[in-house]
C-alpha cells in the first residue's frame, strides 16, 4: 500500500488536513512495516464507514498488542470503545451506528439533538458551552455543545521513534463562529505498546482577539461488564450534591448501582473530590465482585468538578453510567455561571487538560486502588448535601 503522507523518519503520518484538502484515506501501519522491535507488535489503522448514517465517517482503531481502542476524527476526535482482555470500556447504546455530525441536528427537540449521535466511550462536551439545554442571553444553548459533533481540521498520527515507542492519533478540533468564538482543540490520544492503559492530552486555544467564556466536560461511559447490580463508584470526595430533587430521593445508594430497571431514568450528582498535593486525583468505578475496574486519573487543577450520571436503564435503552471530570458540572451555562463555574480564556491563551484511563483486571489492582483512593481520602470529611443547588 502506498504512503504518500509518510514522513522521513517513517514515524509521523497526515491522515487528513483541511488546510491542503488532502486524505490518506483507507490505510494501515504497523510495527512490523516501522521496524519497530517490541515485544507486543501493534497496529493502527484507518477505516472510512458507508451506509445509513454512518457514510463518510472515518475511524482510526489503535490495538497497542494487548489494549484495542478506536478515535472517530468525524466526530470530534471522540473514542468509540476500548477493549483489553475480557474488559470492554463504553456501552451498548441505541444508537448503533456511528452517526455523520452532517444528520444530527443539535437544535432538535427542544436542544436535545446531541442524543442522536451519542455511543461513545468518551465524548467530549463544550466547548463554547456544555451542558443541559437552555436560554442564555436570549440564545438557545443545545445539549453539550458542539465540539463532539465537529470533525477534525487536521489528523496525525506519530509513534515516538525512542522506546517505549508511545503511539498518538492527533487532531485539531476547530470550532469557530463569526461574532461569537474562536476556540482550537488540539487533542492527543495516545498509548504505550503492550500497556493497559491510554492517555487523552487535549490543549484549548482560544485564537480570537477577546476573552471568551468556555465549558469542557469529559463526558466518560460504562457499561457491562463494569456496570452491573452491586457495582460501586470509588472516590475521594469533600462533597456531593444531588443534581435535582430526582437524585436527592436516593441520595444514600450514590455510590452503589442498581442491574438493569425499567423506567429508571437517571440520576446525576455533583461532586467535589479531594486530591493528592499536587492536584491529582484518582476515581474507579468497579464491577460487584470487584475483579475488573476501571481507573481515572486526572489534575483537579484542570479539571476540578465531577458530575456522576447513572442511567441504569433496561440493556436495550442503555445501561450506562457516566464519570465526568470537567470545569463545572451539567447545568444549563446561566445556572453554572451563577456558580462562578463558567471559565474565561484570555485573548490567546490556552488551558490543557489530560485524564489518563487505565484497565484493571484482576481482584488484586482493583483493591490497589481503592487503598490508594482511600489514602486521597485520609481523615478529611465527607460532605453530604440533602438538597440541590439554588439556582
Amino acid at each position: 500500500m502506498s504512503r504518500p503522507f509518510l514522513s522521513a523518519n517513517a514515524r509521523r503520518f497526515v491522515l487528513s488536513d483541511a488546510e491542503t484538502s488532502t486524505s490518506a484515506g483507507e490505510w494501515s501501519v504497523s510495527s512490523a512495516e516501522l521496524a519497530i522491535a517490541t515485544r507486543t507488535p501493534f497496529t493502527i489503522r484507518q477505516r472510512l464507514l458507508h451506509g445509513g448514517r454512518q457514510e463518510g465517517v472515518t475511524l482510526i482503531e489503535v490495538d497497542n498488542g494487548k489494549l484495542q481502542f478506536a478515535v472517530i476524527p468525524t466526530r470530534g476526535m471522540s473514542l468509540l470503545q476500548g477493549k483489553c482482555g475480557g474488559v470492554t470500556l463504553g456501552w451498548n447504546s441505541p444508537v448503533k451506528e456511528i452517526v455523520n455530525p452532517a444528520f444530527v441536528q443539535l437544535g432538535a427537540r427542544g436542544g436535545l439533538g446531541w442524543l442522536d449521535g451519542f455511543n461513545e466511550l468518551l465524548v467530549r462536551c463544550g466547548v463554547e458551552w456544555a451542558g443541559h439545554p437552555g436560554i442564555d442571553n436570549g440564545e438557545l444553548l443545545s445539549l453539550h455543545g458542539r465540539i463532539g459533533n465537529t470533525p477534525a481540521s487536521k489528523v496525525v498520527v506519530v509513534v515516538d521513534d525512542q522506546p517505549p515507542y508511545r503511539i498518538h492519533v492527533r487532531g485539531t478540533v476547530v470550532e469557530q463562529t463569526f461574532k461569537f468564538s474562536d476556540y482550537a482543540l488540539e487533542t492527543d490520544v495516545s498509548t504505550e505498546p503492550g500497556s493497559a492503559s491510554f492517555r487523552v492530552s487535549d490543549k484549548l486555544v482560544n485564537r480570537s482577539d477577546y476573552e471568551r467564556e468556555f465549558q469542557i466536560i469529559y463526558h466518560s461511559n460504562f457499561g457491562p461488564p463494569l456496570l452491573e447490580s452491586a457495582s460501586r463508584f470509588v472516590a475521594p470526595v469533600k462533597q456531593v450534591v444531588p443534581f435535582n430533587a430526582h437524585a436527592a430521593r436516593d441520595l444514600s445508594n450514590w455510590t452503589s448501582y442498581r442491574g438493569p430497571s425499567e423506567r429508571f431514568g437517571e440520576e446525576v450528582f455533583d461532586v467535589v473530590p479531594y486530591a493528592r498535593a499536587d492536584g491529582s486525583t484518582t476515581v474507579m468505578l468497579h464491577n460487584a465482585s470487584a475483579v475488573c475496574g476501571v481507573r481515572i486519573d486526572y489534575n483537579v487543577k484542570e479539571l476540578p468538578h465531577f458530575t456522576l450520571w447513572k442511567n441504569t436503564d433496561t440493556m436495550k435503552e442503555g445501561y450506562v453510567t457516566g464519570l465526568e471530570p470537567g470545569t463545572g458540572y451539567p447545568h444549563p451555562r446561566s445556572f453554572e455561571r451563577k456558580h462562578a463555574r463558567v471559565p474565561t480564556l484570555a485573548a490567546g491563551a490556552s488551558r490543557s487538560f489530560t485524564i489518563e484511563y487505565a484497565v484493571l483486571s484482576g481482584a488484586g489492582p482493583v483493591a490497589d486502588v481503592v487503598a490508594d483512593i482511600a489514602k486521597i481520602q485520609g481523615n478529611r470529611p465527607l460532605q453530604v448535601d440533602a438538597a440541590p443547588e439554588n439556582s
